[in-house]
């Protein structure tokens, strides 16, 4: 069970991506710091506990999540970006996953100097080509926010993982009611769309909490994960 609930903790961040239609929210904000806190549940048990913080100095802003699984494992990923006229400028991204005694690391350096988008997973590194407005896991999320309180979604976005730059596409499903420990939400149901079968991520967004997922779930065969609003720190409306 170790390793499918190690994979399951660093899923949670790169997949925490956000999708709503202009005009939802009578109100929209600027790209602000916050921190949201989240109960973890694998196969329908809760097993622990997950953050999302985003801090900012000068033009310099860092996205951090955080997750722990009852002792069983542990996963932090970073994401530092630039921002420049409503578009994120991925600079750096790092993993680090814990289960038991077993460690797994993972970077990305975007060079856009020497055009190159440079990856580490473990020991095995790997080089591509580089392509403006490219975002790693973490900070497409913030990214796809941003679009949407401005101009809009774009047709696919471009986000680097350890063996490739993928175009990755977003669907809206509707609108439902969510209920959390920290209140209940209106909230945009959204849901990723995934290349291969036997997989389906979908989430939930709060216009009231500046787009931020309420709620995320991921099914992968048999395999299941969630994540479920527990405390939020941020704008409002």
């Amino acid at each position: 069970m170790a390793h499918p609930v190690l994979k399951t903790i660093a899923l949670t961040s790169g997949l925490s991506t956000t999708l709503l239609f202009a005009g939802f929210s009578s109100q929209t904000f600027a790209m602000s710091p916050f921190q949201a806190s989240y109960q973890f549940s694998y196969n329908g048990k809760n097993l622990g506990s997950a953050t999302r913080t985003l801090s900012k100095s000068g033009n310099n802003w860092t996205y951090v999540f955080a997750a722990k699984a009852a002792g069983l494992a542990s996963a932090t990923e970073t994401s530092y970006f630039g921002f420049n006229n409503g578009q994120i400028i991925s600079h750096t991204f790092s993993r680090s996953s814990k289960v038991l005694i077993h460690n797994n690391t993972m970077s990305i350096k975007f060079n856009p100097t020497a055009k190159t988008i440079n990856t580490k997973k473990d020991d095995t590194a790997r080089s591509f080509a580089w392509k403006a407005g490219t975002l790693d896991e973490l900070n497409a999320e913030l990214q796809l926010r941003e679009d949407l309180k401005s101009s809009g979604l774009r047709s696919s976005y471009a986000i680097v993982d350890a063996k490739e730059v993928e175009s990755r596409r977003f669907v809206k499903q509707g609108m439902e009611k969510v209920k959390t420990s920290y209140g209940t939400f209106d909230t945009i149901k959204v849901v990723l769309k995934h290349s291969k079968p036997n997989r389906d991520t979908i989430f939930w967004l709060a216009p009231k909490l500046d787009y931020t997922p309420v709620k995320v779930t991921h099914q992968d065969g048999k395999t299941s994960y969630g994540l479920l609003l527990t405390g939020y720190k941020g704008p409002t409306s």
